[in-house]
């Protein structure tokens, strides 16, 4: 895409805002499990810094609702990029107002700032609530920069609206360029064959990316809880598993497109279940017992996906296989990050889940590319653009 970009910026002595996606997995302690989306900015960020400028960074963080909730601070992520950069980051408790203007007004050049959540505001989501919001991030700086691509598909205040207050300056980061380059390749001209590996809860939000990558794909490996919503089309008896009745129909269209253009559709052949009191593997040909939910993809499927995918030139996944964030059903998600790192083809992965599995195994830089979208990912290899993209100036 044709958008300015950071090395089309005079940076120095300039205060640079720039929108980046924090949003990260925390402990129950409260500590950050999984840094990858805050590493992932490091490039833009440093090179701002090198180049003379002062930054301002904002980022949202979980789901406050309009309103102030402690729970979703930003402030361990200030402490963790703090450690990361090896340098001290300054943090402001609010993302507007007197104190976030006083902070922004102080830095020096080669200075780190990071605001407060920005969803402590409704307008930040609803733009058209407050419009006003928007105009007072503005004010923090003379250059807006998005970096954060996993926010994109999101016309809100620090995304899009935004925009509208700096004409002419405003920028892709590094990271929201390379998750262009990697997933236009995919958009535009993937090598063949080209695997698809979709898992996640519901077919329902992602019934659109299905349809688009008919278009693209040789085959599909299909996972996580929506695989059961084919199992049930299939006429498999899932017991009390999650299932997606109202996308029943579409289910069976999309199995049906498949058939006729020749595209292979992988489903599970076994099936890691529990019930309140015990786990077991089975094959999905058996059926699940009623009382029993189906909670990851059992070894046998992994190992046969792992033989097919090993023939793929371009390998895309997103979504985990199982409840990855229980221990006992995140093997099926994390046996596949393992075999998918050392795959001959080019592996781009996008999604939260997806990405902590290969940050928790040390796999990071095993991938042709890791998108820090999930939703994001989706929704461009499905559309081909972004609002958050579209709202940036030209070259």
């Amino acid at each position: 895409m044709n958008k300015l970009s950071l090395h089309d910026l005079e940076l120095k002595g300039k205060k640079i805002l720039m929108r980046v996606d924090f949003n990260v997995p925390l402990n129950e302690d409260g500590s950050i499990s999984d840094d990858t989306r805050i590493a992932l900015t490091l490039p833009s960020i440093e090179y701002i810094l090198a180049q003379g400028g002062s930054l301002i960074l904002m980022s949202h963080f979980g789901r406050p609702k309009g309103k102030v909730d402690l729970q979703y601070s930003l402030k361990p992520c200030k402490d963790q990029l703090s450690v990361l950069l090896e340098k001290e980051v300054k943090f402001a408790r609010d993302c507007v107002g007197k104190e976030a203007e006083e902070l922004a007004n102080q830095l020096m050049p080669g200075e780190i700032l990071l605001l407060e959540n920005l969803r402590f505001y409704e307008g930040e989501e609803h733009p058209n609530k407050d419009p006003e919001f928007a105009k007072k991030l503005a004010k923090l700086g003379d250059i807006y920069v998005d970096d954060a691509f996993g926010a994109a598909h999101r016309s809100h205040a620090s995304t899009v609206a935004i925009t509208e207050q700096f004409s002419k300056k405003s920028a892709m980061g590094f990271l929201m360029e390379k998750e262009v380059s990697y997933l236009s390749q995919i958009v535009l001209n993937p090598k063949h064959p080209f695997y698809a590996i979709i898992g996640g809860a519901k077919i329902g939000s992602k019934i659109g990316i299905f349809d688009a990558l008919t278009k693209k794909v040789d085959a599909m490996f299909i996972g996580g809880g929506m695989a059961f919503t084919f199992f049930k089309v299939k006429g498999f008896s899932i017991g009390d598993s999650i299932c997606d009745d109202e996308k029943l129909e579409a289910a069976k269209n999309f199995l049906k497109e498949c058939e006729e253009k020749a595209i292979q559709v992988h489903l599970p052949v076994d099936i890691v279940i529990a019930n309140d009191a015990e786990t077991q593997t089975i094959l999905i040909k058996d059926g699940i017992p009623p009382g029993w939910k189906g909670m990851d993809v059992g070894p046998k499927t992994i190992e046969i996906w792992s033989e097919d995918l090993q023939k793929g030139a371009t390998i895309f996944w997103n979504g985990p296989m199982g409840v990855f964030e229980e221990a006992a059903f995140a093997h099926g998600t994390n046996r596949l990050a393992q075999n998918l790192s050392t795959m001959p083809g080019e592996v781009i992965v996008g999604g939260g889940d997806s990405l902590a599995a290969i940050g928790g195994l040390g796999l990071q830089k095993c991938f042709a590319h890791l998108s820090s979208g999930g939703g994001a990912s989706l929704e461009f290899i499905e559309k081909g653009r972004l609002p958050g993209i579209d709202a940036l100036t030209n070259k």
